[in-house]
């Protein structure tokens, strides 16, 4: 018998994984990266180590440009901030099939709990997520599954139904204590998670689906570098230091202007969109308010690599920069 599972290399899918395993199945692990998940820390893979350390192969998979078109338009809409739980899960679970199919794995087990999530774990959006990924009674949820009906995979014996767990809600305690039991030690702390739950990068997401024709692998890595703000049809993305400046300048489209004030210390600034002079403006003005020029008439060059000119700003006032703040 053989399964897959989702591993994030959080508490839950460990815990579901050492379950599954423990009943004599084989299980690969499937762990998903996306351009908003913070459960993996400093570079450290957990799932890659929860895999090493469990002895089973380990496909990761990304998301991709495909998954930004779920944030979109998400078909059951968004949580407490541009997340859309539901159907995330939903185009994880299909993709999930889709690899099950290839390796010949007969079921798909996930570290969910009943009730921790309050938008995706609960009974109903089980049930939706299940039936809109075509995997109705075919994902078994080892750690909720005595408060759950049973699935295929228990009623046809290939998994032991006595075996698995009655935990719900957002409480840890109950893992916490099955990990001290099983020695598992490592894992990632519950404040990992998505960053489109957080209300600020939310609403960087939020201005990027209102404002663009499309969204990119490379506009995830921007919203998540420096200081954002709109004007009208026009994006301003300010560095905070140098290491958002060089990378400013790897990321920018040919088609952006950057700015920069010479001679002492400075951000760069990339404007995006339309490029009239009140935007021009702006740019040069927030970029001159975030360098070390300090006041006065202050010189800021600008363009791109074939057109480098200069304009005098003065600094706009903290008001101007709150509304157009994202």
């Amino acid at each position: 018998m053989k399964a897959l599972g989702l591993l994030s290399g959080g508490l839950d899918s460990t815990l579901a994984t050492r379950l599954i395993l423990d009943q004599g199945i084989d299980v690969i692990a499937l762990k998903f990266t996306s351009p908003f998940c913070t459960c993996d820390q400093k570079g450290k893979c957990y799932a890659a180590d929860v895999a090493e350390r469990f002895g089973i192969p380990l496909i990761i998979m990304k998301k991709g440009e495909e998954y930004l078109n779920v944030i979109r338009n998400p078909k059951f809409g968004y949580g407490s901030g541009m997340n859309p739980c539901i159907d995330c899960r939903i185009f994880m679970f299909k993709k999930a099939k889709e690899v099950a199919e290839k390796i010949g794995a007969s079921f798909i087990f996930t570290g969910e709990v009943l009730g921790e999530r309050p938008m995706s774990q609960h009974r109903r959006a089980l049930e939706i997520i299940e039936k809109e990924s075509g995997l109705e009674n075919m994902v078994l949820r080892p750690l909720s599954a005595q408060f759950l009906p049973e699935t295929i995979p228990e009623k046809r014996g290939w998994v032991d139904r006595s075996k698995l767990l009655g935990i719900k809600g957002r409480s840890r305690k109950p893992q916490i204590e099955l990990a001290s039991k099983f020695s598992i030690n490592d894992y990632p702390c519950p404040s990992g998670g998505c960053l489109l739950t957080y209300r600020e990068f939310a609403s960087k997401v939020r201005d990027l689906v209102e404002h663009a024709e499309g969204i990119s692998m490379r506009d995830t890595v921007l919203l998540k570098i420096g200081r954002h703000f709109r004007f009208a049809r026009n994006k301003m993305i300010v560095g905070r230091n140098e290491e958002e400046n060089k990378r400013l300048l790897l990321l920018k489209y040919p088609e952006d202007y950057s700015f920069e004030v010479f001679g002492c210390g400075s951000p760069i600034t990339i404007l995006q969109g339309p490029k009239g002079k009140d935007a021009v403006v702006i740019a040069a003005k927030l970029t001159a308010r975030y360098s070390d020029a300090g006041g006065g008439e202050i010189l800021v060059r600008y363009g791109n690599e074939k057109h480098i000119k200069s304009i005098i700003v003065l600094l706009p006032d903290e008001d101007e920069i709150a509304r157009l703040r994202i």
